[in-house]
């Protein structure tokens, strides 16, 4: 008997000892499982909150941006001024005269003292006279200092200090597909610093149109789809700096969304040269030239991989005088490279009448240094 009642008590000891671990399996699982979807839900909050962060943050992001471009266009539209042939510009856009007769067009500040940059089809040629109105509203006489038909651009000077003046950018940076802003007055001034968006669609633009029964080509122009009328002519192309990469001049009529402007590095060195010295001695090799991009307007038969092909040399020119001749290709000018008609142009703006130059010209497979006096543009 004694021997059942142990083995009894043994049997019970063992099933209580079983009991006890399978409830302590049981209790850690659950606590386990409690353990888990806190940290879940911790997790899930955390997330949340991360993506909330994230989602303002890019909403502040949008915002200030916004705020940054918008605070940009004030500020250069401050620089934007109205320009008109004729003193009356308060006539209606609805009148058939309006563009016409008072040739209106845009303009853009460049120097504190007043000098205005715009095309020459807006200001007309140099010494004549045209009339800038400015932001506040006030109309100066205006008096064309430079002009040059060739690039369409012109400087116009009316007598105030102490204006606010635009930041000139550079346009040899200029990058296919970034976002640029024209400003200017469309049809007339009833529309005046309306801002139209687009993107670089091409840059280094060659058009071909002709004027007075003869075929003109205009060279190295920044292509653009942001909208340009007729009375935007003038102003000013930015980018997302504020900096003024070009100025608007031409629209294609015949597609939308193809419009050009002129680099602004074409005349930098036209409006330091006034605003530091109130005068610019433009030098002249005295040569017509294009660049590759032109042959299939020229003559397609033409080939060359490098350099500027010389069209046309002026007679008692400079370009004469250092024996350069049509058909010569110039290859560089004191050492710089040339690829584009713009090279040439740019950098004898750099130069005064009278300087030496000395250029590297390919004639017959030949390459060859010549050395030219500039002489004074007439």
């Amino acid at each position: 008997m004694d021997y059942i009642k142990k083995d009894k008590r043994k049997k019970i000891k063992n099933n209580i000892g079983k009991f006890f671990i399978f409830f302590l399996i049981i209790l850690c699982i659950i606590l386990s499982y409690i353990l888990y979807e806190k940290t879940q839900i911790s997790q899930n909050n955390n997330e949340n909150n991360i993506t909330v962060e994230r989602t303002n943050l890019k909403i502040d992001d949008v915002q200030e941006k916004d705020k940054t471009i918008t605070e940009m266009i004030t500020e250069v539209s401050e620089c934007v001024v109205g320009i008109s042939k004729v003193k009356n510009t308060g006539d209606s856009i609805f009148s058939d005269e309006n563009i016409t007769s008072l040739g209106l067009g845009t303009g853009l500040i460049v120097t504190e003292n007043g000098y205005i940059l715009t095309n020459a089809h807006v200001s007309g040629e140099k010494y004549s006279k045209c009339y800038v109105t400015l932001e506040d509203g006030k109309t100066f006489e205006g008096n064309v200092v430079w002009s040059n038909t060739d690039i369409d651009m012109s400087l116009v000077k009316i007598n105030q200090k102490n204006l606010k003046k635009a930041i000139i950018g550079d346009s040899n940076n200029v990058k296919v597909g970034e976002t640029v802003y024209a400003i200017g007055n469309p049809i007339g001034f009833e529309f005046q610093r309306t801002v139209t968006a687009g993107i670089i669609s091409a840059t280094n633009r060659t058009i071909k149109f002709e004027e007075d029964g003869t075929d003109t080509y205009m060279e190295d122009l920044i292509q653009t789809d942001a909208t340009i009328n007729p009375g935007n002519s003038g102003g000013p192309l930015v980018n997302n700096l504020g900096e003024v990469i070009g100025i608007n001049g031409v629209k294609i009529t015949s597609a939308e969304g193809i419009s050009f402007a002129i680099p602004i590095n074409s005349v930098k060195s036209v409006i330091e040269s006034f605003e530091k010295n109130g005068k610019f001695e433009e030098a002249s090799l005295g040569i017509f030239a294009f660049d590759k991009n032109v042959l299939g307007y020229i003559n397609e038969n033409l080939l060359f991989n490098e350099g500027i092909y010389v069209e046309k040399v002026n007679k008692n020119s400079a370009a004469e005088i250092a024996k350069i001749k049509e058909g010569d290709i110039l290859l560089s000018i004191d050492g710089n490279k040339l690829e584009r008609m713009c090279d040439l142009r740019c950098y004898i703006y750099t130069k005064k009448p009278g300087d030496k130059v000395n250029i590297q010209i390919q004639r017959n497979g030949r390459k060859m240094q010549v050395e030219a006096v500039l002489k004074k543009k007439i």
